[in-house]
């Protein structure tokens, strides 16, 4: 199958690189040659432009935000010379207000849409590991199902509405955050009293939390080690702030997700974006007056 792909960052490159070793022929436009070249480099076809991405039977997108897509001009403008039967895979953690707007823009056009946000850090990407969540017109969801679940280690169909993944997406991200927070914190308070939060988060995600948020970000807070990102901070300060906006549509009081989000907006004002969102936990400290 001809695979157009858009969007090679952290994640998209990974992903890219997966639907490649599968057998497809993938058709790749980045902004930033560097990602794209790499890509070429294991066989795939770089496009001069967004629009060719768009002339093949599949397009999937992996951007950053509403802006990235509105500035490809995935919303619109893109889509008016694509391929007859072209489906859309959207990737991209977007607000649920934009998420109705390009569910509306692309059947204007004709144009199949399904939104695949995904669960898991570049890592995960790379080695098909992801957790990817879908939702979209049954007929698009048959057409893209079997590349969604090379991708990830688990697979789910939430619905026929593609908001619907982005709102299971926004909530999971939440979860995420608060966890990150109540290590922090948990962090901050152990430092305080003289017992090694290493060993703490050794016990603890190797009985009660044994999840895999509990173990990658317990190690990532008892290292101190942010300054790498896996996810930045500002990401997650833009997924807050998507929580607290659907929240809001829905009628739904999320007062600890305000909390959090007020805690990203602290961690941005003193220059952190570019830090892992662990970061938050580091703001714990800190204000339990620890300063390494």
């Amino acid at each position: 199958m001809k695979i157009g792909f858009i969007g090679l960052g952290g994640m998209g490159a990974g992903i890219a690189a997966n639907i490649l070793r599968g057998g497809h022929e993938v058709v790749a436009w980045n902004r930033s040659p560097g990602p794209l070249a790499a890509l070429v480099a294991q066989g795939a076809i770089a496009a001069p432009t967004a629009q060719e991405t768009l002339e093949t039977d599949i397009v999937f997108s992996m951007l950053a935000n509403d802006g990235a897509l509105q500035d490809v001009g995935l919303d619109g403008p893109l889509l008016a010379k694509a391929s007859r039967g072209l489906v859309h895979v959207n990737m991209a953690t977007v607000s649920i207000a934009f998420a109705r707007t390009l569910q509306k823009t692309h059947k204007a056009f004709g144009i199949g849409y399904v939104a695949a946000p995904v669960f898991g850090r570049p890592d995960a990407a790379a080695a098909g590991k992801l957790t990817v969540i879908a939702a979209g017109a049954p007929a698009d969801i048959a057409r893209v199902e079997p590349i969604l679940v090379m991708l990830g280690a688990k697979y789910a169909c939430v619905g026929p509405d593609p908001v619907q993944a982005n709102l299971f997406k926004i909530t999971g991200n939440f979860m995420i955050a608060a966890a990150i927070e109540s290590m922090g914190e948990a962090a901050a308070l152990l430092r305080k009293g003289g017992v090694d939060p290493v060993l703490f988060f050794d016990v603890m995600t190797n009985a009660n939390f044994s999840a895999p948020v509990y173990k990658i970000y317990g190690k990532i807070i008892a290292d101190q080690a942010y300054d790498k990102a896996g996810f930045k901070l500002s990401l997650g300060y833009k997924d807050a702030g998507l929580t607290l906006a659907a929240a809001k549509e829905l009628e739904a009081p999320m007062p600890l997700a305000s909390m959090v989000h007020d805690h990203f907006i602290e961690a941005m004002a003193v220059g952190w974006s570019e830090k892992d969102w662990a970061a938050l936990a580091r703001l714990a400290a800190e204000r339990a007056g620890l300063k390494d």
